[in-house]
């Protein structure tokens, strides 16, 4: 890919420049392309035009704008899915099903700007009331959005950043992970095409340790959207001072499968559940707790469909898995594994690795205090843990510092309600992998995973507006 510069108000400058980043293919190694280093006064530079300027568009031109981007998004998804699989080392068909999230993004922004955000309230239902009436509106903020996205979702991460702030009118300056800048550039480049005015969205690139920081106090920011690690999301929440912060960190999600469940469906849905998007998601299943009267039989079924996921070359179209982001991050899993059968936890299918690539794995013996449950573990790994009743599922479930999704296997109404009701989790999914939902739905954790603010359209447009209330007498 050719010599990409920033896009400050959509003008691509800084191209050429000696300071760059390289982002390569984790699969080969290969170079994809190259970003600029932006520099503080750039980042500034970035925060003044936005700040500068006022969104004017109506909702129709809002809605025409995502809409077009949303078709474009369809039209081009091979050409999208090339570039993801490429930055990312993603398969193909995970790189495929990202594309149609995103043009899903855009759509359902489209319709929420469509519709009245308002209410009204009589003032004569108190014997204290007037006849007055008490409407509401949604404003954009007064300032700029200030949004940093992660590298496992390279486009879809930024669209539910970006499209929320269209809609809302709102100004963005957006910095995406370094390790898969491209895709949000493209992004950009098709918002920009189907009408976007530039002002309202800059996308700054470069090494996050000499710019965050003015990302997240410079005077013009009003809010801060991120969505990646728990320290770093802790970092910003010290940081950012009197501003809004939304943060959508990590998680450590189980998948509970009772003994009156489906063996073959919940197998399937934890074998996907583990290594759909290389086990990158903050969704993914990093847990399977299994009733004690089937975990033998669930066991084998996971082991069998473990074998026959297809992995290595994320660019080959009938692979299930490609590679994780980096060799770094496929050692840490290789050696939290390590550690586990060291203290017990019996491996029996996987743990290989060669660079990048880390096979699918499972073990079972795995107790709750290993650090491979303890912690989160963002990539391909099938730990299952044993137990013997609902208060010891949701014991267990509950026991780390995580509470974002949860997915429980049973067909017992009084169960169900027994999770749903006891489950720390942002999300309680029935006969479905934790990270089930629409792009418009509420979605976000409490605890480690999060303030307990949501994500997906609906709830981010709320996030990135102020509600102004005005009355007026009304006989």
């Amino acid at each position: 890919m050719r010599h990409e510069g920033l896009r400050l108000a959509g003008e691509v400058v800084g191209a050429g420049r000696a300071a760059h980043v390289e982002v390569h293919n984790p699969y080969t190694g290969a170079l994809v392309g190259t970003v600029p280093k932006a520099t503080l006064d750039e980042v500034r530079r970035a925060f003044d035009i936005a700040r500068g300027y006022r969104a004017t568009l109506t909702r129709f031109e809002r809605a025409n704008i995502l809409n077009q981007a949303a078709a474009a998004v369809r039209q081009r998804t091979p050409e999208i899915a090339a570039l993801i699989t490429a930055e990312s080392g993603l398969c193909l068909k995970d790189s495929r099903y990202e594309a149609g999230r995103v043009a899903d993004v855009l759509m359902f922004g489209a319709h929420e700007v469509l519709k009245d955000d308002g209410q009204t309230f009589s003032c004569d239902i108190t014997p204290h009331g007037r006849a007055r009436k008490v409407f509401t509106q949604r404003e954009p903020l007064q300032g700029v959005i200030s949004a940093i996205t992660p590298f496992n979702h390279p486009m879809n991460q930024v669209a539910h950043k970006v499209v929320p702030s269209i809609a809302s009118n709102n100004r963005m300056v957006l910095k995406p992970s370094e390790k898969v800048p491209l895709s949000a550039l493209l992004f950009a480049d098709i918002l920009y095409a189907s009408g976007l005015p530039p002002e309202m969205l800059s996308v700054i690139t470069g090494d996050p340790r000499e710019i965050a920081d003015e990302l997240i106090t410079h005077p013009a920011v009003d809010l801060v959207t991120f969505t990646g690690g728990v320290a770093i999301g802790k970092y910003i929440a010290a940081k950012a001072g009197y501003r809004r912060i939304v943060l959508e960190l990590g998680g450590n999600d189980p998948i509970i499968v009772m003994d009156d469940a489906d063996l073959d469906e919940a197998s399937t849905l934890a074998v996907s559940g583990s290594y759909k998007n290389s086990g990158q998601r903050c969704t993914a299943v990093k847990r399977m707790l299994v009733h004690q009267q089937v975990a033998a039989e669930f066991t084998e079924l996971v082991v069998a469909k473990t074998l026959a996921w297809r992995h290595g070359d994320p660019s080959d179209p009938v692979n299930d898995m490609g590679t994780v982001i980096d060799e770094a991050a496929a050692r840490l899993f290789e050696s939290r594994v390590d550690t586990a059968i060291a203290q017990g936890a019996r491996l029996l299918a996987g743990h290989r690795r060669d660079g990048a690539q880390y096979a699918p794995t499972v073990l079972d013996r795995v107790r709750p205090e290993m650090a491979l449950v303890r912690e989160e573990t963002f990539g391909p790994v099938s730990p299952i843990i044993t137990f013997s009743s609902v208060d010891e599922a949701i014991a267990i479930a509950n026991s780390t510092a995580y509470g974002l999704s949860s997915s429980v296997c049973t067909n017992r109404m009084d169960d169900i309600s027994r999770f749903v009701n006891g489950l720390q989790m942002g999300t309680v999914n029935v006969r479905e992998v934790p990270g089930y939902r629409l792009e418009l739905t509420p979605f976000g954790g409490i605890k480690d995973s999060g303030l307990g603010y949501k994500e997906g359209v609906q709830e981010a447009i709320k996030s990135f507006t102020n509600t102004k209330t005005w009355s007026m007498p009304w006989n």
